[in-house]
């Protein structure tokens, strides 16, 4: 049976993206990794070889500007030991008829996200060693080497986020 490996990152949706990047930056000294080009998302990690434990995105509350509060999960995900663990688990999900929210292509990793019993999104995913990494531009802008059988993955520029951003 496949398991885990661990808590891979947690993406919140926050009311003031500046701000909220300035509180995880200066308390917890987490490091930018990269910003989505939009301007509308943040990533960052205490680790060197993360591409990021927290993602920080702009609430569409906020950029509506219809006053109302917008910070909420968003989704968290777990990261498996292998690709082939993320392609186990996406045909266990298959086969025991888990709905299959959005398969998605970050460059340096392949995820599926799920849901919960209480809606709560999670992403499966597996992410390529640092060392294979773009060493500029958007970290997320690459093509990952990999898929999931019967599942067409969409970039992650492309790819909805499905808790309603």
């Amino acid at each position: 049976m496949v398991k885990v490996k661990q808590l891979g990152h947690v993406v919140l949706r926050v009311n003031d993206l500046n701000k909220s990047e300035s509180f995880y930056r200066g308390i917890l000294g987490l490091s930018v990794t990269t910003r989505r080009p939009t301007g509308t998302m943040i990533f960052l990690s205490s680790r060197n070889d993360a591409s990021h434990e927290l993602a920080l995105i702009q609430s569409e509350s906020e950029i509506n500007g219809d006053g109302s509060s917008g910070n909420s999960l968003v989704h968290f995900a777990w990261e498996m030991e292998t690709l082939e663990d993320v392609q186990e688990i996406h045909r266990k999900c298959v086969s025991e008829q888990v709905e299959i929210r959005n398969v998605a292509d970050h460059g340096v990793s392949l995820g599926f996200y799920i849901s919960d019993p209480d809606g709560n999104e999670i992403e499966l995913f597996y992410e390529l060693p640092s060392s294979t990494w773009p060493q500029e531009g958007y970290l997320f802008a690459g093509e990952f080497p990999g898929s999931l059988e019967g599942a067409e993955a969409k970039k992650v520029t492309e790819a909805e986020l499905t808790s309603g951003s």
